[in-house]
């Protein structure tokens, strides 16, 4: 299955940087490089056609608001912009949601894969009945996580949460080897942990190329 390709459009290019490892960490995304501008955003939905925009309000060239109207693609909007009225102007042009910084790599991570579950559900499907429809519409917006209520875990779960160490950080290459798994499932569950609030996620920046994902156990 292709990974879903997001372009991520915010004129600070170290959040974009940020964003983009974000997206990168949660199976089935790809990031695109980053751009910073409206103008830059339009040549590459044209170039590179990603599958979905994470889109910022303030632009240099132009609102995020207006870009939105301007692209046939779906977006989500991130952005510090916390009034009502751009909020109802989002939704009003077609955001699929609005997330508000500052977020956590999970916050976003919930949402996109509430976008991939609603995608999923729309596919292939020649005709949609209202069920299929108000369910698909639904999923988009995850709610918060309360206090999670304990819960159990299978045993590899509980395996790969045991071997983060409190106040570490580890790649999903090391839980694997220290939980005697491969890397792929490491990271599957680790995935799922962070999307549960049990794991959170930080990126290594090197000198060159993606930032390294690591992961430690949540503070909550």
């Amino acid at each position: 299955m292709t990974d879903l390709r997001v372009l991520i459009v915010d004129d600070d290019f170290h959040v974009g940087r940020l964003h983009a490892g974000y997206v990168d960490a949660v199976p089935g995304f790809t990031a695109l490089p980053p751009v910073g501008s409206a103008e830059q955003a339009l040549r590459a939905v044209h170039g590179q056609e990603p599958d979905l925009l994470l889109l910022d309000v303030y632009l240099p060239d132009a609102l995020g608001l207006d870009l939105l109207r301007t692209v046939d693609v779906d977006a989500i909007m991130l952005t510090a912009a916390a009034d009502g009225a751009s909020v109802r102007k989002a939704l009003r042009r077609g955001a699929l949601g609005y997330l508000i910084k500052p977020f956590t790599a999970e916050q976003l991570s919930r949402r996109l894969r509430a976008y991939a579950r609603f995608r999923r559900m729309l596919a292939d499907q020649p005709s949609l009945d209202q069920d299929t429809v108000d369910r698909a519409l639904h999923t988009l917006h995850p709610a918060e996580p309360a206090a999670p209520a304990a819960r159990t875990r299978s045993a590899t779960e509980a395996a790969v949460l045991d071997a983060l160490s409190a106040g570490s950080q580890y790649s999903a290459a090391e839980v694997a080897q220290q939980v005697g798994i491969s890397r792929a499932t490491a990271q599957r569950y680790l995935s799922a942990l962070a999307d549960d609030g049990a794991v959170e996620i930080h990126l290594r920046y090197g000198s060159t190329g993606r930032p390294e994902h690591r992961y430690g156990r949540s503070g909550r």
